[in-house]
């Protein structure tokens, strides 16, 4: 099997790379030059580098020279909290990805991955007026089929992405498929993420400010994400006739109040720092329930989790204490 990639240096990128690396598959990587994962990706086996940004897509599939099976579409510009309201900067991606998506048809390929988020359902159930008291029992389950009121630029050009790419896929019989990605902690995770940040306070000392995280949360580990990444890559049925959007999530039991999460991390770390809740306001999106329901995935795939929360953090304090990835 052959994929052409963007996105490769992200932070999830890395992780689908790795997996689809050691199980001999080979991957056409679209990079930016001045990329500081480049060295990491060159490492691997079965990958191929093209210089380049998202703007050289249509000139892809000529560098790539040849047929590809699966375009796996993570490239994204803007997805830090900060630009999350930047409509410009967001609408570009719209762009970018129908551009990804003609690359694909020129190359061949016969599934396209796209890689949406959360964001799009926006807040479903419950509102901020309604009380937070982290119980399950009163937050929504979040399907593929759950209305999305996305609060962001950000979710609403990812849904913009997933329903064009429906069209346009659906028009040129390719298959099309949406893995809508809940929250991701793990080795290589972006500084500015909750659990990176509590992680590297709780070892090497400070205060973390918090919102006040009664919200309901979910984390899967992202060792978990590129193994969901590659069944959707793999698996042999017509995916898009089951609908084309798959959640990417930890498990419903897995879900609990946001300050479980973080206490937790606490006690398995060195203790070294402290935290306050209700001393920061809430991300670009507010505070809002994450209860993913993944049946779908593991359904159609046979995917399943497998590092619960208190193993990922231990294997990531090993990480950040000795620069290695278990």
């Amino acid at each position: 099997m052959n994929i052409v990639m963007t996105g490769a240096t992200s932070f999830i990128g890395l992780a689908l790379t790795r997996e689809l690396s050691k199980r001999g598959i080979e991957i056409c990587a679209l990079v930016r030059p001045q990329s500081q994962a480049r060295g990491e990706l060159s490492a691997l086996s079965h990958v191929t580098l093209i210089d380049g940004s998202l703007d050289m897509l249509p000139a892809l599939p000529e560098k790539v020279g040849g047929k590809a099976d699966v375009f796996v579409h993570l490239g994204w510009d803007g997805s830090g909290s900060a630009n999350r309201t930047k409509a410009e900067l967001q609408r570009k991606n719209l762009e970018y990805s129908r551009l990804a998506m003609e690359a694909a048809r020129s190359l061949g390929c016969s599934r396209f991955v796209f890689t949406g988020s959360q964001a799009e359902y926006g807040r479903v159930g419950r509102t901020p007026e309604d009380g937070r008291n982290g119980s399950l029992a009163q937050a929504s389950l979040m399907t593929e089929e759950s209305p999305c009121t996305p609060l962001t630029e950000y979710g609403r050009v990812k849904l913009q992405v997933g329903e064009l790419g429906e069209k346009l896929c659906g028009e040129w019989g390719i298959d099309f498929v949406h893995a809508r990605i809940f929250s991701v902690y793990g080795p290589g995770d972006h500084p500015w993420t909750l659990a990176q940040s509590c992680l590297r306070t709780f070892t090497q000392g400070g205060h973390m400010d918090l919102s006040e995280c009664l919200q309901m949360w979910n984390f899967l580990y992202i060792t978990d994400v590129a193994k969901a990444l590659t069944a959707l890559i793999l698996c042999d049925k017509m995916l898009a006739e089951y609908g084309s959007i798959y959640n990417i999530a930890a498990d419903k039991s897995d879900t609990k109040p946001l300050r479980w999460f973080v206490e937790t991390m606490y006690e398995l770390s060195p203790k070294k720092g402290t935290f306050s809740y209700g001393t920061r306001d809430p991300n670009a999106e507010g505070p809002i329930d994450l209860v993913p329901d993944i049946s779908k995935i593991i359904r159609v795939t046979g995917w399943r989790p497998e590092t619960m929360f208190e193993e990922g953090v231990k294997q990531y304090l090993h990480y950040l204490a000795e620069g290695k990835m278990k």
